[in-house]
């Protein structure tokens, strides 16, 4: 047999060698990880199904620690689309990459410092450098002035306002009202509170995207299209609020936001 012949062969001789050292390898570390579960299983009261329990709670906190979280409405400050006793799911990762939130969403946020201490759920009217009057000639809510129809979601019945204000949103903050002008305590009444009834953008927890409960009212909730037509604000406005529609000690301030507040 030449010297070529001899090479070949032992060429071939040399590769199943190392595929089934390859195969040992990981049909070890396969084993270890069974074996690991197995152990767990056997430490647990219940075995396997107590892991599986364990696993899947485990998923389910960091899903709502993280991703979504479910919010109960205790108020009927956001009807008629938002009703008592509905359970929203808040989408947490809608404004943790780069996105802001937009005129029309439907927000939960964090009232600490500035609505009372509870969450909170309202519908943003003005962001950043935005300019927010009420109301036009036709008594409707006016931004960068552009008229807003708010027919689609306001409560039936309801005016957009029935208090005048005019006001300069800072940039970094939200200008937010409920659905329910009549029995929703939102910016309007806590101008004249620390903050100026406006709600600093890092308080919010995310945008409210699915009504989840009861079944028979499950729906996504969209942006309203009213304010699909509202110019960007020309330049920052003066980061302050024009005249304050109520002081911090009157009746109307703050008087609703212990039933305001949604539950998580």
């Amino acid at each position: 047999m030449d010297a070529e012949a001899q090479h070949t062969e032992r060429d071939r001789s040399s590769h199943p060698v190392m595929s089934e050292e390859i195969s040992d390898t990981q049909g070890a570390e396969e084993r270890s990880r069974f074996a690991l579960v197995a152990r767990a299983a056997d430490w647990l009261p219940g075995g396997r199904i107590t892991l599986t329990v364990l696993f899947c709670l485990f998923s389910l906190l960091l899903l709502t620690r993280f991703v979504i979280q479910p919010f109960e409405i205790p108020s009927g400050s956001m009807e008629p689309g938002l009703r008592i006793g509905d359970r929203v799911l808040v989408n947490k990762l809608a404004y943790r990459f780069g996105a802001e939130p937009r005129r029309g969403d439907v927000v939960v946020f964090d009232g600490t410092g500035y609505f009372g201490d509870a969450d909170y759920i309202k519908r943003v009217v003005g962001v950043g450098g935005d300019h927010v009057v009420c109301c036009d000639r036709q008594g409707r809510i006016e931004v960068n002035g552009r008229s807003v129809d708010e027919s689609t979601f306001l409560y039936p019945g309801n005016e957009p306002s029935e208090v005048s204000f005019d006001v300069a949103v800072p940039d970094g903050t939200l200008f937010v009202l409920g659905d329910h002008r009549g029995d929703s305590s939102d910016s309007r009444d806590h101008l004249g509170s620390p903050g100026g009834g406006m709600i600093p953008v890092g308080d919010v927890i995310g945008r409210a995207d699915w009504i989840a409960w009861p079944l028979g009212h499950w729906t996504g909730l969209r942006r309203a299209d009213g304010y699909a037509r509202v110019p960007d604000a020309a330049g920052s406005l003066l980061p302050a609020v024009l005249p304050a529609l109520l002081p911090a000690n009157s009746p109307g301030a703050g008087g609703r936001k212990a039933v305001d507040g949604v539950h998580g």
